[in-house]
């Protein structure tokens, strides 16, 4: 399990800065139902991702930052979340996109509950 968990931990950390990477050379505008976040929170975001991409992995550098780990991960699926209600709330009919958040977010609710639960970091 602790195997597993770091792969979708590495996964998930490159998934996240590629995310981050993307919203600072795309706007807002570029999916249309986010359009309605600002831009301000369109690049704080993409610093929060750089910082959870970062908080994942950290623990396998550095041990007592084990709790990190579980924090970003419960972070990014915050943030899928919200996506989807944005995307729900702009009135697009477009399923696509949310469930791919929707499956983003569930794989990180694997890490949270794996790391805080199942098989924590000590």
């Amino acid at each position: 399990m602790n195997s597993l968990l770091w792969v979708f931990q590495v996964a998930l950390a490159l998934h996240t800065v590629t995310g981050a990477v993307w919203k600072f050379s795309n706007s807002e505008q570029a999916v249309p139902s986010l359009g309605a976040l600002p831009h301000g929170v369109w690049m704080a975001l993409s610093v929060i991702e750089l910082l959870c991409a970062a908080a994942l992995v950290a623990p396998a550098f550095y041990r007592p930052l084990a709790v990190a780990a579980p924090v970003a991960a419960a972070l990014i699926a915050a943030e899928m979340l919200l996506f989807c209600a944005v995307h729900l709330a702009s009135g697009e009919t477009s399923l696509g996109p949310m469930i791919y958040w929707l499956v983003v977010a569930a794989v990180c609710g694997f890490i949270a509950y794996g790391r805080f639960a199942l098989r924590p970091l000590s």
